[in-house]
């Protein structure tokens, strides 16, 4: 797949990629991954936003999907495949970038203070502005930004930043005017809330979506006929 033409990945998509490169750097011991473990890294309560609920078809579904734009690789050794990303071949970026974006496809939105301690665990930045260096380069890569700094929100002292692998980002909406204090906050979460749910309930379905499609093709093979019918 060239640089130029990235697709545009599903929230279960860039949680599957996200956890591959997470776990690549914090359990280097079991990775590749197994399904089971995968599966595991993608339903984690804690480091990931929203948090999900998949399947063993879900996540193998997406598996598929990112093996077809050569972004996940299957390798065969014991008694289980397992899998690996090739994120940094295929963006052609540096291991700090990856990185980055790895925290981004897991947790949402963030500023680069907040990168920086998320980061720590895969790569010590030396400081806030060597994170911004890195995220600056992704924002104005030659064959197309994979970041982009997002409008600073009423009251926040910083602005975040978010990926764009899943196209842009939608923009957030700020309370109404003249809204302040706990009422605006507890409003603002909500919406953030509501917008996690909605992006989780579309995973799925486009999960059960892939996973359907593979059944009638599955099905049309063995009865011989064109699934196109």
């Amino acid at each position: 797949m060239s640089s130029t033409s990235l697709p545009v990945l599903s929230l279960l998509e860039t949680r599957v990629l996200g956890v591959l490169a997470e776990k690549q750097r914090t359990v280097p011991d079991s990775y590749p991954l197994t399904l089971n473990s995968l599966v595991s890294g993608c339903n984690q309560k804690t480091s990931r936003n929203p948090v999900l609920e998949l399947s063993e078809s879900q996540v193998q579904a997406a598996i598929d999907s990112l093996k077809g734009y050569s972004l996940v690789a299957e390798t065969s050794g014991g008694r289980a495949f397992r899998y690996e990303h090739n994120v940094d071949r295929v963006l052609r970026i540096p291991s700090q970038s990856v990185i980055l974006l790895t925290v981004l496809m897991l947790r949402g939105p963030q500023t680069a203070g907040e990168l920086r301690i998320a980061c720590d665990r895969m790569h010590n930045f030396a400081d806030i502005s060597s994170v911004e260096g890195f995220l600056n380069e992704l924002a104005e890569r030659p064959a197309g930004g994979l970041v982009v700094k997002l409008a600073r929100l009423p009251g926040a002292r910083e602005s975040r930043w978010a990926h764009l692998l899943s196209g842009e980002p939608a923009e957030e909406v700020a309370g109404p005017a003249g809204a302040s204090g706990e009422g605006a906050h507890a409003s603002h979460d909500a919406s953030l809330g509501e917008v996690a749910a909605l992006k989780a309930n579309v995973a799925r379905l486009e999960a059960e979506v892939a996973s359907l499609k593979a059944l009638v093709a599955r099905v049309c093979s063995e009865l011989g006929i064109s699934a196109e019918g």
